[in-house]
């Protein structure tokens, strides 16, 4: 029973994957759901076994993604290091490391988003996870002293999604886009957000609002 659990897994990521390259090579619309089994090296039969349309493939990939990210928050959070210090490596390995396929990726769903409400709905939900953990984390560093006290950290947190959200624009959208040469001006004024030294005020969200 292990094994075959394994094997749904394996399968499951084997897709993820085909369909990641697809995305990336024709784009959302272009791409079937036979072009994705081609890529992964299944029968369409056996690929509908796991994900039923595209849409429940982006939900897959979204769900791999907050995984991740969970993961990488998770470890910052028990460095128990400078803030900064590891919130850059976390940077660079996102920014610089990854390969420019995954911002193209990105890119495919946030406007496929702006048209399918399924889409929409998963990349809301996790831009806002994403805000909640680095404003757990970003909490937890002003408790420990690690970065300046009594600021609005969901402020901060919520400008740090923004300027993260053009990197990968400008990443999808410029071949020859090199993060490596803003990303440390980047930093700096992400550290000068944490310091104090530039206020963070946004105004609340409706949604935040209780009723």
């Amino acid at each position: 029973m292990l094994q075959t659990n394994q094997n749904g897994v394996d399968r499951r990521t084997r897709i993820l994957d085909a369909a990641e390259t697809c995305f990336v090579r024709s784009g959302f619309h272009r791409t079937t759901m036979q072009d994705v089994a081609a890529e992964a090296g299944m029968s369409a039969g056996n690929l509908y076994r796991y994900f039923p349309s595209k849409d429940a493939i982006v939900a897959g990939l979204s769900e791999r993604d907050r995984r991740e990210v969970a993961e990488s928050f998770a470890m910052l959070d028990e460095a128990g290091q400078d803030f900064m210090a590891g919130f850059s490596e976390l940077g660079r390995r996102h920014f610089e490391d990854e390969p420019r396929e995954k911002a193209v990726l990105c890119l495919e769903i946030w406007c496929e988003a702006t048209r399918n409400p399924l889409c929409a709905k998963l990349t809301a939900d996790f831009a806002n996870d994403i805000v909640d953990r680095l404003t757990g984390l970003l909490d937890a560093a002003a408790a420990s002293g690690n970065i300046a006290p009594a600021m609005d950290t969901r402020s901060i947190a919520t400008l740090i999604c923004t300027i993260a959200d053009g990197v990968m624009v400008r990443r999808a959208t410029l071949p020859d886009y090199e993060p490596a040469r803003e990303i440390p001006a980047i930093m700096h004024l992400i550290c000068a957000l944490v310091s104090g030294a530039v206020p963070a005020i946004c105004p609340p969200n409706p949604t935040d609002a209780t009723p």
